[in-house]
């Protein structure tokens, strides 16, 4: 892992089995890097397919609500400060496109839209209020596939044909009107820029979704999930762009952000005494 020299840091990450861990969604043991981050006034950029709705308390409790975060695996931006969960026309058209596929297709996909909160509840092991603010959807629809494979192509070209995104995550298929993590990463990065320059980006992340963001940043870090089958070798780790954590979530984010900053705060404090 290299740090940056003089560039401002920046670090983008995804939520669930990264910085939360998979199975309990605690963040207890990444606290001493967020303790850090916060101390040294970096940015922390939460990316996820999390609403807003689910975004807002979280962002608060780890002491970022001053910046903005990636919701809805991308496919809009909650800004700073705001507590505004907008609209949910995006999502009303999903709902439409959906129903107008042949019963056949439409049966054998279940979405958010499809459970009550307390099925959401059950299939994420979100609490029951957890569950309901995963329900307040303003860009994408997330659910699962229970057909066959060879249905799930016929259902994707369909959608597909209607303007509609898929991505599949750990837990689920993602539908959207586009936008991902890694456009989100440039466009906000951009909005940190000095004199010209743009900051050194980190992404962190251990799903398929979370591949464009990690390649995307300056540098990326894939955290291992044992519980599914996590990220294929990608090209950047041949020349350390891309990296791997040693341990699973939390501890695995915690290990790497701090080894990070042990070499950033070295460098700058060589760099200007």
């Amino acid at each position: 892992m290299t740090a940056p020299a003089k560039e401002n840091l920046i670090i983008f990450t995804d939520l669930d089995g990264t910085i939360l861990d998979h199975e309990t969604y605690s963040y207890a043991e990444a606290l001493p890097a967020l303790s850090r981050l916060k101390q040294s006034k970096i940015p922390l950029i939460l990316a996820s397919s999390k609403t807003a709705a689910e975004i807002i308390p979280l962002r608060a409790e780890l002491g970022f609500s001053h910046c903005e975060a990636i919701v809805e695996n991308g496919s809009g931006i909650l800004e700073a400060g705001s507590d505004d969960q907008g609209s949910g026309e995006g999502y009303q058209r999903i709902q439409q496109i959906l129903d107008r596929l042949p019963p056949r297709l439409r049966r054998q996909y279940q979405g958010f839209s499809d459970w009550s909160a307390e099925e959401v509840s059950v299939r994420t092991g979100l609490s029951l209020a957890e569950a309901s603010r995963a329900k307040q959807r303003r860009f994408s629809e997330p659910g699962l596939w229970l057909g066959n494979e060879a249905s799930r192509g016929e259902f994707v070209t369909s959608i597909k044909a209607e303007g509609l995104t898929v991505l599949q995550g750990g837990r689920f298929m993602t539908l959207s009107f586009g936008g991902n993590k890694a456009e989100r990463l440039v466009e906000i990065a951009k909005r940190y820029s000095t004199a010209g320059a743009e900051p050194f980006t980190v992404a962190l992340g251990d799903a398929e979704n979370d591949v464009a963001m990690i390649e995307a940043a300056r540098l990326g870090i894939i955290i291992p999930n044992p519980a599914h089958g996590g990220i294929p070798r990608l090209d950047g780790e041949a020349t350390g762009r891309v990296i791997r954590a040693p341990s699973s979530g939390p501890e695995g984010w915690n290990q790497v952000i701090t080894s990070l900053l042990d070499q950033w705060q070295g460098i700058q404090e060589k760099e200007f005494g």
